[in-house]
């Protein structure tokens, strides 16, 4: 993984690796920002940087550059990526690099007893980098198979960390920990970690990737250096999807407008039968029903949701406060500049979108906010669901 293969993002890019040609990389990075930016894939390049041999013996008194068996180390390129050639290069670039370690949420497997650490699944982890790095949550809650379990860092995980670097560096070098979303740590957890960046051993770097750093240990983040991630512009978004989904221009574009700033998303949009369909069509039938007042399907649209799994249901909620507020905005002037959605919705907002007004909007909003977090907090769905049907009755004719 490269920084030439990182989608935008230059000035993040040349703030890395002047750090690196300066010999002054911080012993922890946090790069925050939003989902989609590229925040993973630029802590996957900055760790093949450091894990290059032609870096291994790099300092300021550096006096001879040489691997750690003394052979000449490759030609330093001008660019400041890593030199691909070496063995350190070819091992990261796979994600199997063994002072290379990771860090992410996970869930208990089940019928196991014993305690989880991420390692229990490394395999999917690496398997879903080698298959697309621009991935988010809720792909890698698919690959876990979570259900209606959610994905927590559990105390475990700061022992096993704890026991990797322990041990020697075993290819003479650095040791990179990529910690991703360190806010879905618990406090126990957070607190062992803090010991580990508060005193780390030498030659040893941490980078995390985190989308919401005020949910992060403030005495961890002080102990960080925080560089903040800017959403993608739809025009990097847009030649992204023509030069690596082979998208035509019209539909690249439209994906890149409605994603707002998020490529993750932008492939998701890009995948026939995706996940926004069903929610879309959720939405409709729940709006249409509700404003017929049958009572008896969106009893059934209730259980239906309430079958789902509980992220998925976190997600359809979250979907449709967009949607709501895309509805609203759709009332006023110029909203072809201002609205985010897809041609389907925007065909739906002709006639929907006079039904989200200055009355309702914050209401529905608000019903729609507490309904996800009743089910972040695991109150029977079926109860969260209907309950919140039956308000919409009443919310839709204000």
């Amino acid at each position: 993984m490269r920084f030439c293969d990182v989608i935008g993002q230059e000035e993040v890019k040349k703030r890395l690796m002047q750090d690196v040609s300066e010999d002054r990389v911080p012993h922890a990075l946090m790069l925050c920002g939003p989902r989609g930016a590229g925040k993973l894939p630029l802590a996957l390049s900055m760790a093949q940087i450091l894990l290059c041999e032609k870096n291994f013996h790099k300092s300021k008194d550096a006096q001879q550059e040489t691997d750690m068996f003394g052979n000449p180390l490759p030609t330093e390129n001008n660019d400041g990526e890593p030199c691909g050639e070496c063995r350190s290069c070819k091992m990261a670039e796979t994600f199997c690099h063994p002072d290379l370690h990771f860090s992410f949420p996970i869930i208990k497997k089940k019928n196991s007893n014993t305690a989880p650490i991420c390692d229990d699944y490394l395999q999917q982890w690496r398997e879903q980098l080698n298959r697309n790095i621009y991935f988010d949550i809720n792909d890698w809650l698919e690959d876990m198979k979570a259900e209606n379990q959610q994905a927590t860092y559990y105390v475990g995980e700061s022992d096993s960390l704890l026991k990797k670097l322990a041990i020697k560096s075993s290819q003479g070098g650095r040791r990179v920990i990529i910690i991703w979303l360190p806010e879905r740590m618990n406090q126990e957890t957070a607190n062992k970690l803090l010991k580990l960046i508060e005193e780390p051993p030498s030659r040893t770097h941490f980078i995390m990737v985190s989308e919401e750093p005020d949910k992060v240990l403030g005495t961890i983040i002080s102990r960080t250096q925080r560089i903040n991630v800017p959403s993608l512009s739809e025009e990097e978004i847009k030649d992204a999807l023509v030069q690596r989904h082979q998208a035509n221009e019209e539909q690249a574009k439209e994906i890149a407008h409605i994603s707002q700033g998020n490529y993750t998303e932008a492939v998701h949009k890009m995948n026939a039968g995706n996940e926004e369909n069903e929610f879309f069509e959720m939405f409709v039938f729940l709006m249409r029903m509700a404003y017929l007042r049958k009572i008896k399907d969106l009893r059934s649209w209730s259980d239906d949701m309430a079958a789902k799994g509980r992220e998925t249901q976190k997600r359809f909620l979250q979907y449709a406060q967009r949607l709501v507020r895309e509805n609203f905005i759709y009332n006023f002037q110029n909203q072809n500049r201002l609205n985010y959605m897809m041609k389907q919705e925007s065909d739906f907002s002709q006639k929907f979108a006079r039904f989200i007004n200055e009355r309702n909007v914050i209401k529905i909003m608000d019903e729609l906010s507490e309904a996800e977090r009743d089910i972040e907090g695991n109150v029977n769905a079926k109860m969260v669901f209907f309950d919140f049907s039956l308000k919409i009755i009443v919310l839709l004719i204000q």
